[in-house]
């Protein structure tokens, strides 16, 4: 068919048409043209699709999802259970014997170790009204002890690592808030319009990167003994990989220099001196004689029993 009359059957333009002509074709749909007065567009006559189309890839891709701990803690685990048996149900037979063949190869954990779950009450009320674009009426606690009570525009709830945030605004200005932190919740029937040109992965990516820059006011150079170098990931997450390529070669004995950025002394010398002799901080000189007299009084404690 040619372009105008499928554009004149779907009632879409033909510019729509030729838009997904080309979303098909980059799908892999064998899909082609003919010019000419009696040309057009065609499938391949030995061409089937089952289920949108999906290949064996993205059959295992989707069997290799389990149900994350953040959609139970929504209420929404049942619903995506409930979807992925109506996914295997419409595939064809030689296709359902991947999901039990996957499930049993691949698993997906997104937790951390030994991570204890925060109580988080009013998640289900926030859920509802960033859903329905209703206004919250919110108190919650800051570090110093204050709490502040606030009326917000809901705009979404982001989960990382485990914890929920809530990314709202007050006053045209958006801001973000652990739930964690909530202390009451209260949903009002009053309704806002969000701001049009609003992008909530575009704002989350530059709300982390200010947070992470904002707490990382104390840098600490430490030397790191060759033993202890592949531990280093354990403690720090993968982000010390990319200062462990970019970092100079190691010394004479095998060590290597680093700098690690902290929130403060106390919280970079609580860290390090897990760590023990694996790694020496070398500046700045307050850390290094904080840790060496927190290092003394445990020596004194244990020495003298």
């Amino acid at each position: 068919m040619s372009a105008r009359a499928l554009a004149a059957e779907l009632d879409v333009s033909e510019r729509t048409i030729y838009r997904d002509v080309e979303a098909l074709s980059g799908a892999g749909v064998p899909i082609y043209a003919e010019t000419g007065r009696e040309g057009g567009y065609g499938l391949l006559d030995s061409y089937r699709t089952s289920l949108t189309g999906l290949t064996d890839g993205e059959v295992r891709a989707l069997f290799m999802l389990s149900i994350p701990a953040p959609l139970s803690q929504l209420g929404v685990s049942q619903e995506l259970k409930t979807a992925m048996l109506k996914l295997a149900a419409a595939l064809p037979a030689a296709r359902r014997q991947d999901e039990e063949r996957v499930r049993q190869r691949f698993y997906l954990d997104s937790s951390w170790w030994h991570q204890h779950e925060t109580p988080v009450p009013y998640l289900q009320t926030i859920h509802c009204a960033v859903w329905e674009d209703r206004r919250l009426q919110i108190i919650y606690r800051q570090p110093v002890g204050v709490t502040i009570e606030q009326v917000v525009d809901p705009y979404a709830l982001v989960v990382k690592a485990g914890a929920w945030y809530l990314v709202c605004a007050h006053k045209g200005r958006v801001c973000v808030h652990s739930v964690a932190d909530l202390i009451q919740v209260h949903a009002s029937e009053e309704k806002f319009a969000r701001e049009e040109d609003f992008r909530l992965a575009e704002f989350w990516e530059v709300w982390c990167a200010e947070r992470e820059q904002a707490q990382s006011l104390y840098p600490v150079t430490v030397r790191v003994a060759p033993y202890f170098i592949p531990y280093l990931p354990w403690y720090f997450g993968n982000v010390i990989r990319a200062r462990l390529a970019q970092a100079d070669p190691p010394d004479e004995e095998g060590r290597i220099t680093l700098t690690l950025s902290f929130h403060s002394l106390e919280s970079a010398r609580d860290r390090l001196l897990d760590l023990g002799r694996g790694v020496e901080v070398i500046d700045p000189l307050a850390l290094r004689l904080s840790m060496a007299d927190y290092a003394r009084q445990i020596v004194a404690l244990y020495e003298g029993n």
